[in-house]
């Protein structure tokens, strides 16, 4: 049974991404249909989590298409996704009910991130208040890219901006970068991932690798 659902979770978690791809696909300059769905709806409506996973990155990935109109004037652009689970924290994944979207268009070295998290099991850890040691003033918010491979914890590159919601523990994420000839080089190989860290997940509760879309 445990390996059944691990199976049915999978899937669902490839069926959001091609869900996500597809999205991508648009004209991003066209409108997009308002989604008014939220979180607490979602829950009180679906039993089973995977299938509420699911619409919470529909839901986020209609979001980044709402905030986009910054990309859509850039004709020659490559778009990337990723899709945040708990499963791909390492070494030890996570188990929660969390879920996340992150795209990406880049243009040149130009990276323009947007992206959506939801039903956290704790708020966003505060580095203000809980530093790394040493700390690091680069590090303002709790959704950061990383350099490295999908099985490895890698160095840190940049802080994503952050609104969270008023539950504290669902928001938006963006974030304008301009990549070094390294950074740009580890994003177009599958080498950049974000993760996202809380209170009670201190190294991490979500995370995913950026992956470019055809």
């Amino acid at each position: 049974m445990i390996k059944a659902f691990k199976r049915y979770q999978k899937f669902l978690y490839s069926l959001a991404l091609g869900i996500a791809i597809c999205l991508l696909a648009i004209n991003i300059s066209s409108p997009v249909q308002s989604y008014n769905i939220t979180p607490t709806t979602i829950s009180s409506q679906l039993v089973d989590n995977s299938i509420s996973l699911t619409i919470y990155q529909q839901q986020a990935e209609s979001e980044l298409l709402a905030e986009s109109n910054l990309i859509s004037q850039s004709v020659n652009f490559t778009r990337f996704a990723s899709i945040l689970s708990g499963d791909e924290i390492f070494p030890s994944p996570v188990s929660t009910n969390a879920a996340g979207v992150v795209g990406a268009a880049l243009s040149g070295n130009r990276l323009i991130v947007r992206g959506g998290f939801y039903s956290l099991s704790s708020p966003l850890r505060d580095y203000a208040t809980d530093p790394l040691v040493p700390p690091n003033p680069n590090i303002t918010s709790g959704v950061h890219i990383h350099r490295g491979a999908a099985n490895a914890n890698g160095p840190f590159q940049y802080a994503l901006q952050v609104q969270v919601n008023a539950d504290g523990v669902s928001g938006k994420v963006k974030g304008e970068y301009t990549l070094t000839d390294e950074q740009l080089q580890a994003l177009n190989s599958g080498g950049l991932y974000v993760d996202l860290h809380t209170k009670s997940n201190r190294a991490g509760e979500l995370r995913g690798v950026l992956k470019a879309q055809a």
